[in-house]
């Protein structure tokens, strides 16, 4: 090849690489999948807490109440089909990812642990037709990590964020409104040891046999 035609085809092919690389650099060193054709519209695109904020209260949390399912028959058809009972009760949004459920129930705290981060809280559940009761670990925080909220409701669609970035954010902001509109709200978390409690909220099936859940509602007697 002459150094005229080198010439040439390092031309072609930077020009041929610019955009791409463009598309993907608002981050230095950092990489980001973003929807084709969005690249101009980023800048006018809704940010992550704008859309928790518009969408919380309004949205989110009804959407929950609404299609929660109770959460004995979630975890018994867990128990005899996680495949299925996620086809029937939660909600996938990719292949491959774990399923996310909406559930609801009422229990009694059996115990508080204020040392972990994510301050688990134990929930035991009564069990219809004499089974086991259900143990349910709710997250309050101060560390809420996790996608089931957003996960679980179905209508927060990747494709609806300029990237991944912003995709995951909207999780993150979620969560933060469970600590402050949810957790917040519940009141000293250690008083709720031995005490009734009513929840709402959402688990993603990571490892079966265990319900970590994110609560959207949490009201105590």
């Amino acid at each position: 090849m002459t150094v005229i035609a080198r010439r040439l085809l390092a031309a072609t092919t930077a020009a041929t690489l610019a955009p791409a690389m463009a598309a993907c650099s608002k981050i230095p060193g950092v990489y980001v999948y973003e929807k084709d054709g969005q690249t101009s519209a980023a800048a006018s695109a809704t940010d992550p807490k704008t859309y928790v904020d518009d969408n919380w209260a309004q949205k989110i949390v009804p959407t929950v109440h609404d299609n929660a399912v109770d959460i004995t028959t979630v975890a018994a058809a867990i128990a005899d089909d996680q495949e299925a009972a996620g086809k029937k009760y939660g909600n996938q949004t990719g292949t491959g990812s774990p399923y996310a459920f909406m559930v609801k129930g009422s229990g009694t705290v059996t115990e508080v642990d204020t040392s972990t981060p994510t301050g688990p809280v134990t929930v035991e559940v009564p069990a219809v037709a004499g089974d086991k009761p259900v143990k349910v670990t709710m997250a309050t925080g101060p560390v809420i990590a996790g996608t089931a909220i957003r996960d679980a409701v179905k209508f927060i669609a990747f494709g609806d964020f300029t990237n991944q970035i912003d995709y995951a954010e909207v999780a993150n902001q979620i969560n933060d409104r469970v600590k402050t509109d949810v957790i917040a709200e519940a009141g000293d978390r250690a008083a709720l040891k031995g005490k009734k409690v009513t929840f709402y909220g959402a688990f993603s099936s990571l490892a079966p046999g265990t319900i970590f859940l994110v609560p959207t509602e949490l009201t105590s007697s």
